[in-house]
């Protein structure tokens, strides 16, 4: 199943991965299909998340996380640049509230600097003058994050691919997928594709697309919905551009933070609780599948025990404004729960091992004519053209 130029892909995914993908290996000349079940790009993680290009001071060093966010950062930022979509580099605050933080603000500032982020700490009255509002005892200060319209991004992408003579089908549900001798087929709701290799960006439904083509992934996803609200406008001026808290070094969320968004809104949030359908933005979207097939899967329920007080706190935040309010207002002490309103949710495809611990990196899996991206959260949105990039290489077409 290859042309004079070189193997064929069939790409699964229409968010901003799949669509880099599509629209790199196009440009290197090769036979590009990509299939995506809904009817427009970016519907899933890429058109929910916080829209911020993430400079890298949190992955560990060595990992494809680091070295694929920090040249991410330059590239989403030169792509942007070079195609008018939206963005700006602000920098951001990690900051620390209480002295029982400054360990691992100074933990995460030596990791920043391993992975190459220009970034510097500084005492509380220099956090005030970048946010007068904040409180801190001390802060680290991160130069390169940025933030970006990633729905625009991959508008750009779909029309780069098509450009280079990619074929991008909507509305493609895949249905079944054959790996033969000499490549794979991909039945979908539209027909059949064929192609020398897959390329699964799947996402959400990363597990699922390898199961069909015959894989045992070496994880599973779990969906977390991260709930967002937003400052009432007259209260935007509290926060001039990002702000967030030291993490917790066990979780692989960054926790509720402030950022302030191209359009000069200031969204608040994500937190992190349990999605009962794999793309159920809301409480009351329940896929009875999908809940059974989380809440039974033993890798979710090792790492559930382990995390009793953090997951009930996450909950009590999620129905309570009030309590997400307080968050915010350990960052931002003037906010109030009068000062927020909802402001939609995105869900996270989270990769669980047997054992219950969490993928705190990429995870591609090979297989014959496939690979399969089986863990791509944050910060894959950012890193996106890098990833494509190593996806096109892998997949045998040389840069």
């Amino acid at each position: 199943m290859e042309d004079s130029m070189g193997p064929s892909l069939v790409v699964v995914g229409g968010g901003i991965l799949g669509l880099a993908v599509a629209a790199r290996a196009a440009k290197l000349g090769r036979k590009v299909t990509l299939l995506e079940k809904e009817d427009h790009w970016a519907a899933h993680q890429t058109g929910h998340n916080s829209g911020v290009v993430h400079a890298g001071p949190y992955y560990r060093p060595g990992s494809l996380k680091a070295r694929m966010c920090a040249a991410g950062n330059a590239s989403m930022i030169a792509f942007a640049r070079d195609h008018g979509i939206p963005h700006a580099v602000p920098g951001k605050l990690i900051v620390a509230t209480d002295e029982a933080e400054r360990d691992r603000l100074h933990e995460l500032y030596r990791r920043a600097l391993a992975n190459g982020v220009p970034c510097r700490l500084i005492d509380a009255d220099e956090a005030s003058e970048y946010e007068p509002e904040v409180y801190a005892v001390e802060a680290l200060r991160v130069e390169t994050t940025g933030i970006i319209d990633y729905p625009a991004v991959c508008v750009a992408l779909a029309d780069i691919a098509q450009q280079y003579g990619a074929d991008l089908l909507t509305g493609a549900r895949v249905t079944a997928i054959h790996d033969g001798g000499d490549g794979v087929v991909v039945e979908h709701a539209g027909g059949e594709a064929r192609a020398a290799q897959l390329v699964n960006c799947a996402g959400l439904q990363a597990d699922r697309i390898a199961r069909l083509a015959g894989i045992e992934p070496d994880v599973q996803i779990v969906p977390f919905r991260g709930e967002y609200y937003e400052l009432v406008p007259e209260r935007r001026d509290l926060v001039r551009g990002l702000i967030y808290p030291v993490p917790d070094p066990n979780l692989p969320f960054l926790g509720v933070h402030l950022t302030r968004m191209i359009d000069g809104s200031v969204h608040a949030g994500p937190n992190a609780v349990l999605a009962l359908k794999r793309e159920g933005y809301r409480w009351r979207d329940i896929d009875l599948h999908d809940a059974a097939e989380a809440l039974t899967y033993p890798g979710f329920l090792r790492m559930a025990s382990h995390n009793v007080e953090t997951g009930i706190r996450e909950v009590a935040r999620s129905l309570s404004r009030s309590a997400f309010a307080a968050s915010l207002a350990r960052l931002v002490p003037r906010i109030e729960a009068r000062d927020i309103v909802r402001a939609g949710s995105g869900v996270r495809a989270q990769a669980v091992r047997r054992d219950g611990s969490l993928a705190d990196d990429f995870v591609i899996q090979r297989s014959g004519h496939q690979l399969h991206v089986l863990n791509a959260p944050s910060p894959a949105a950012t890193s996106a053209l890098e990833i494509a990039a190593h996806l096109v290489a892998e997949a045998g077409v040389p840069a």
